[in-house]
């Protein structure tokens, strides 16, 4: 940055648009290189590493509370019960049931074993694919029409005759680009919600479950996409397809693709990533959810008091009881709303932290706000929710994990790709003379001849002060005097070749760190883990006592029963000899009857 504004290093650099753009001083853009080097420093790699190493633990120590939760609650033995299918399952079945011919009242109860097939849910899932894809691809529309409207009103206002204009051209676009992308954002978002819970419905799940689980699904899709495209394309996309003096890139044949800002567009993408998070959290999650169920509940009662004038009854008190008061109450439509607003925010917050690190801080803030409106509403704006048990977060931790993988690859292109980290490394270590940073400006710039610009292309008026032979571009590309002239440079290689090994080294060493975080810390806590083995040996012990008790018992009976068969067979043998004593018959018959009796 020390080197862009020095006014001593006249790098004239080529115009910005055709025909009414004049050439300029790199040093004009002295302010942006400052603000760009605030976040654009080797410091932002390791915070890059320690948000990550913090994604883990976060979500580490996250299980560890749920599972201090779950045994305080009573849930670690909770086991998952068969659901009863949705009554929409069981319509659809009964129809499928009713259109069988075959079926007969006889084997009705075969038939009850009978299940959707995947040829029933064919028409669901077909329209389900094309309208996902279709909400996806107005999304990218939606982006590039800001994308337009950032070209040419950049054009337009490089029309202007008033020189403020013109030099805060850049930044009134950016400026005004985001709000109009937030505000899509915004809308968007609440279509995506409504459309993501009738797609659902239509491939008719079977338990309540897997509704629920699929529904997350569609809407976290749809709205991640919604709310990152924009930002998505800033980091990755935004500068990469100009082309170069000479051989520039157009839209709709007269306007100029655009271009990244002279100190990169990492600048831009804090900006962006800035106004969309924010706009976001104090709009959707705060406004909003206090608003939007005050005007529902405002409309519910004066529906029911037209209702009410109409049916009135002169005996009745004028004075509403509780249950009138509670029933105007917004009903309580499930946690998936609020963890939806946690999930994007965890994403702002872990994915493009390199280029916004201060998103950690807004969102705290923001959370603590939100802890307290949310308690607002919950008490006074919305019914009594049913309770439901449950052991964990269920589908939102996969979310969560995926999410935290994905925020290791994306800062890892973010530092390599949309910041100048890697281009500053190779050249102080590869190109520099002395080993410092002293030149590195004149080394990112390439040369172009004025005369070789395109007939129509050249600044009208230019009034800048000398006569320009060679303006200057951002690139790696060989000079005009060169015998493979404006071709990538032997360094444009290099350097492409040092980003995607950084990208690599990384992402497997951040990768290495949080597997080895993730097994360091125990899912259980310590104490948890005790008591849990404390009170299964107490179980152990009360069911091995009651066995011993039992056999015990057992025990008793046998002996018992032995005694009874003992005295009993000495009673039999009295009766028997008394009995031979009193009917004495012939020798060999009374032998028989003996014999026959000590069988029996």
């Amino acid at each position: 940055s020390k080197e862009m504004c020095d006014q001593r290093n006249a790098f004239t650099m080529c115009p910005l648009c055709d025909k009414f753009c004049d050439y300029w001083n790199l040093s004009s853009a002295c302010a942006t290189a400052r603000a760009s080097h605030l976040f654009d420093n080797p410091a932002t790699v390791f915070f890059s590493i320690f948000m990550a190493l913090w994604a883990t633990m976060f979500l580490e120590q996250w299980k560890r509370l749920q599972m201090r939760l779950s045994y305080f609650w009573d849930l670690t033995g909770l086991e998952e019960e068969e659901e009863h299918p949705r009554p929409e399952y069981e319509t659809k079945l009964l129809q499928k049931k009713l259109k069988n011919k075959n079926i007969t009242t006889e084997n009705s109860n075969e038939n009850e074993k009978e299940k959707l097939t995947w040829s029933d849910r064919m028409p669901g899932y077909a329209a389900n694919f094309g309208l996902i894809l279709f909400m996806i691809m107005l999304t990218f529309s939606a982006v590039f029409g800001v994308i337009v409207y950032r070209i040419t009103t950049a054009a337009a206002l490089s029309f202007s005759t008033n020189e403020t204009t013109r030099s805060n051209v850049r930044v009134t676009v950016t400026a005004t680009a985001v709000i109009i992308n937030l505000v899509v954002v915004l809308i968007l978002d609440e279509i995506y919600g409504a459309v993501a819970k009738w797609l659902t419905e239509i491939e008719i799940p079977k338990t309540e479950k897997t509704f629920e689980e699929r529904l997350i699904l569609k809407a976290f899709l749809l709205k991640f996409v919604n709310s990152y495209a924009s930002i998505f394309y800033v980091a990755f996309f935004k500068g990469r397809f100009v082309g170069r003096p000479g051989r520039y890139v157009y839209v709709f044949e007269g306007y100029r693709m655009e271009e990244c800002a002279p100190g990169g567009c990492l600048m831009e993408l804090c900006i962006q990533l800035s106004i969309i998070m924010l706009g976001k959290q104090l709009i959707q999650n705060n406004l909003f959810e206090i608003g939007i169920p005050k005007l529902k509940k405002l409309f519910r009662k004066l529906k029911d008091e037209r209702t009410e004038l109409k049916e009135m009854d002169t005996n009745q008190s004028k004075d509403p009881q509780q249950w009138d008061l509670d029933y105007i109450l917004e009903p309580f439509t499930g946690l998936t709303p609020e963890y939806m607003e946690m999930i994007i925010q965890f994403g702002f917050v872990t994915l493009f932290v390199a280029s916004f690190p201060l998103a950690p801080l807004f969102a705290l803030l923001n959370n603590i706000i939100e802890v307290r409106l949310d308690a607002k509403k919950f008490v006074t704006e919305l019914r009594r929710p049913d309770t439901v048990r449950a052991k964990d977060i269920g589908i939102w931790y996969n979310i969560l994990s995926c999410i935290g993988k994905l925020s290791v690859i994306i800062n890892a292109f973010v530092i390599a790709v949309t910041s100048d980290f890697i281009p500053r490394l190779m050249y102080q270590y590869a190109y520099s003379q002395n080993g410092t940073m002293h030149g590195f400006i004149n080394h990112t710039l390439s040369y172009f001849n004025v005369s070789q610009l395109k007939a129509g292309t050249q600044p009208e008026n230019s009034l800048f002060a000398q006569e320009v032979s060679f303006c200057r571009f951002k690139d790696y590309r060989e000079p005009p005097w060169s015998p493979h002239q404006y071709e990538f440079s032997k360094q444009y290689w290099a350097v492409l070749s040092a980003r995607l090994a950084f990208v690599i080294l990384f992402q497997n060493l951040v990768m290495f760190l949080s597997v080895l975080v993730d097994w360091m810390i125990p899912d259980i806590p310590k104490d948890i883990s005790e008591q849990i083995k404390k009170e299964k040996t107490v179980l152990v012990d009360f069911f091995l006592k009651e066995e011993h008790e039992k056999l015990k018992l057992i025990e008793s009976f046998i002996a018992r029963d032995k005694r009874k068969r003992r005295s009993g067979t000495k009673s039999k043998r009295t009766r028997a000899a008394s009995f031979s004593q009193c009917h004495r018959s012939p020798k060999g018959s009374f032998t028989s009857f003996s014999s026959q009796h000590t069988v029996v």
